[in-house]
């Protein structure tokens, strides 16, 4: 029987055990380009190890829908890995704190127009989920040689619901 998990907002507070959100929020840090331009500072902790190196990929998910099967979840142990839409759609996002190698009890975030993620190393999260077309993103993580992809199907699953 599968049990059932809540959206949450997404906030940095909230997230901040799993990564860093990735939003203009506020008051720019400085203003640039002859004061026609802020800059938010440095938002996200990017960590690619010692024998990695950071690359911009693009993704084209396919879109889910509410309420959201979670069968799968995976984890990166060679570095973080940033989620940056495309759109201005709102996307999922799960995390879990790890339990002796295992995802824990998972945590379902829906985020904000403009807000993007950058998951931790090693940090268990669910796959890619937008909740409508079209799923692009940039995604900035580890290009290397060293396997850098643990993944673990939950028996049973979980359902997000909104």
């Amino acid at each position: 029987m599968s049990s059932q998990i809540r959206c949450e907002d997404l906030t940095k507070e909230a997230f901040a055990p799993f990564g860093d959100v990735l939003e203009c929020a506020g008051s720019p840090d400085k203003m640039i380009n002859a004061g026609l331009c802020g800059r938010y500072h440095d938002q996200a902790a990017l960590d690619f190890g010692a024998d990695g190196r950071a690359g911009i990929s693009l993704f084209d998910a396919e879109p889910r829908s509410l309420p959201y099967t979670l069968s799968l979840m995976e984890r990166h142990p060679e570095g973080s890995q940033a989620f940056i839409p495309m759109t201005e759609n709102p996307f999922l996002v799960i995390v879990a704190e790890d339990q002796n190698g295992a995802p824990g009890v998972p945590r379902a975030f829906l985020t904000a127009p403009h807000q993007g993620i950058n998951f931790h190393r090693r940090i268990w999260h669910g796959v890619l989920t937008p909740l409508a077309a079209p799923g692009i993103f940039a995604v900035i993580d580890r290009i290397g040689d060293t396997p850098n992809l643990e993944e673990v199907l939950l028996d049973p699953p979980y359902v997000v619901v909104p």
